[in-house]
């Protein structure tokens, strides 16, 4: 090997750790370093489990809303879309990673040549001749053929030419080598590399941001058919009493007891419950679409939930852990942190387009006449091609692509930040929520109580003459309202419950 080659390979190994990227610093200070505590917001519940930890199969304590979810997971387009953008990412990578090292390739070839000697292909042939009667000039031959000398006066000539003679060359090669590969002195395909890694990374979070938001969404949806169809039992039962006070008042005006306005006044009560049953059967029919869709197929009738309840759908054991650290760890704000590394390795690309490149063309191989000498002693060759670049004008090219870089830089940092910043306000709204919502379904189940009774009451005393109709049509419309409000408020709680563990980055096992 030459001294010159010596040398590069020397200089690069002197400079094989020069990294241009700029330390990377996690961005801090975009929070507060605990999340919001007292007033609405619930204590910390010192022995509860990490909610990271905690698998939807363990949360979700309904069977039929567990295989639900299973289902989804296994069907659910945006689920597989999102597994194919982790592949490309995967395989971008390693396309980048392949630029560290050099592309080395085998070639083997054998050449055969036919070829006569002199300068036209042939060589001059020589002639002498002989005449009788005189002395005569020889003759040229070419190509074994002579041509005979010219006799003397009255003589006859004769010659003979000396021809040239044809050879065929053979050659073998084999050669091993590598073409133009760049030797990384100052970072930048360690650089690139390491942004597509991080992009992987990033997409791999995505991923586990899609899952873990799937599963919301699918808990939600299949609560809110149950609290529909509670909705739609209730205001069946509740046609059935508006029928029968209709029922009564028709009666009544018919003897002359009431009044025409007492059974239009029934009716409207009895057709609003009609139109509540209606739209809830609509509202319904299209719960069960949107499950279909983030389920990724029809969800069978032994799997739909009949009613809402009061018993617990999830484990009430949440949060564990008030620190805003927490939120570091959900999946969307890490792939903001993976695509911020990702700029930052970038930049120290792009400042490594300012220094040299440097490239290396290298073979080893062997050559011969003859296939068998292939290997013998002396038929080993190599060659090694150094070659350094460097651009001296571009028109602001490489100028224009590093502040394009820094640029992107600082949009991932705002970007990073503001995934923070949802997290955190995300969190927040869902613990204000739950520090409240029991207080709420106590409240909403007095309420109920109470106008349920007001409503046998006040039917009572119509009945019997003490109350006004108007009194009893009151009392039937605002227990008809609390026992919807109760509903829903049962249902704002366990979707609280779902938001929480969503919004704190469940686990996915």
């Amino acid at each position: 090997m030459t001294k010159l080659s010596l040398s590069v390979l020397l200089a690069a190994t002197m400079l094989a750790g020069c990294n241009l990227a700029p330390t990377y610093v996690r961005p801090a200070g975009a929070i507060p370093a605990t999340l919001p505590q007292g007033g609405p917001y619930p204590a910390a519940a010192t022995d509860a489990r990490d909610v990271t930890a905690i698998g939807y199969r363990d949360f979700f304590v309904d069977p039929r809303l567990q295989k639900v979810i299973e289902t989804g997971l296994a069907n659910n387009r945006n689920l597989r879309i999102a597994a194919g953008n982790v592949l490309q990412a995967r395989a971008q990578y390693r396309v980048q990673r392949s630029s560290l090292v050099p592309t080395t390739s085998l070639s083997a070839s054998g050449t055969y040549t036919n070829n006569i000697f002199g300068a036209t292909g042939a060589t001059a042939g020589g002639g002498t001749g002989t005449g009788t009667g005189g002395t005569g000039t020889g003759g040229t031959g070419t190509g074994g053929t002579g041509t005979g000398g010219t006799g003397g006066t009255g003589g006859t000539g004769t010659g003979v030419g000396t021809g040239a003679t044809s050879s065929n060359i053979e050659a073998y090669s084999v050669n091993a080598g590598f073409s133009q590969f760049e030797l990384d002195l100052f970072g930048r395909i360690r650089n690139l590399t390491t942004a597509a890694q991080e992009q992987y990374f990033a997409s791999e979070e995505a991923q586990r941001s899609t899952r873990i938001s799937l599963i919301a969404e699918i808990a939600t949806a299949w609560l809110t058919m149950a609290s529909d169809q509670e909705q739609l039992r209730l205001s069946r039962e509740t046609l059935k009493t508006f029928q029968q006070t209709l029922d009564l008042t028709q009666a009544q005006f018919r003897i002359g007891v009431g009044s025409e306005l007492e059974v239009r006044q029934a009716e409207t009560n009895y057709q609003s419950a009609r139109n509540d049953i209606a739209t809830l059967q609509t509202t319904i029919a299209r719960d069960q679409n949107a499950l279909n869709l983030l389920v990724g197929t029809t969800v069978t009738a032994d799997l739909l939930p009949s009613d809402l309840g009061e018993r617990a759908y999830t484990l009430d054991a949440l949060p564990g852990n008030l620190s805003s650290d927490a939120l570091l760890r959900r999946p969307d704000v890490l792939q903001a942190e993976h695509q911020l590394i990702a700029q930052n390795a970038n930049v120290g690309a792009a400042r490594a387009a300012f220094f040299p490149s440097i490239s290396l063309t290298a073979t080893l191989g062997t050559i011969s006449t003859a296939l068998s000498g292939l290997f013998g002693g002396g038929s080993f060759t190599y060659t090694g091609s150094p070659a350094v670049s460097l651009p001296l004008f571009d028109g602001g090219q490489r100028k224009g692509n590093l502040d394009y870089v820094r640029a992107s830089q600082q949009v991932a940092v705002a970007t990073y930040e503001q995934a923070i910043q949802t997290a955190f306000r995300e969190v927040a709204d869902a613990l204000a929520q739950r520090g409240t919502i029991g207080e709420q379904v106590s409240a909403q189940t007095a309420r109920a109580n109470a106008a349920g009774i007001t409503a046998r009451l006040s039917d009572a005393r119509f009945r019997a003459g003490v109350d006004s109709f108007l009194t009893t049509l009151d009392s039937q419309r605002s227990a008809y309202a609390a026992r919807q409000a109760l509903v829903t408020t049962r249902l704002t709680r366990e979707n609280n419950t779902v938001e929480l563990y969503r919004s704190l980055g469940g686990g996915l096992q």
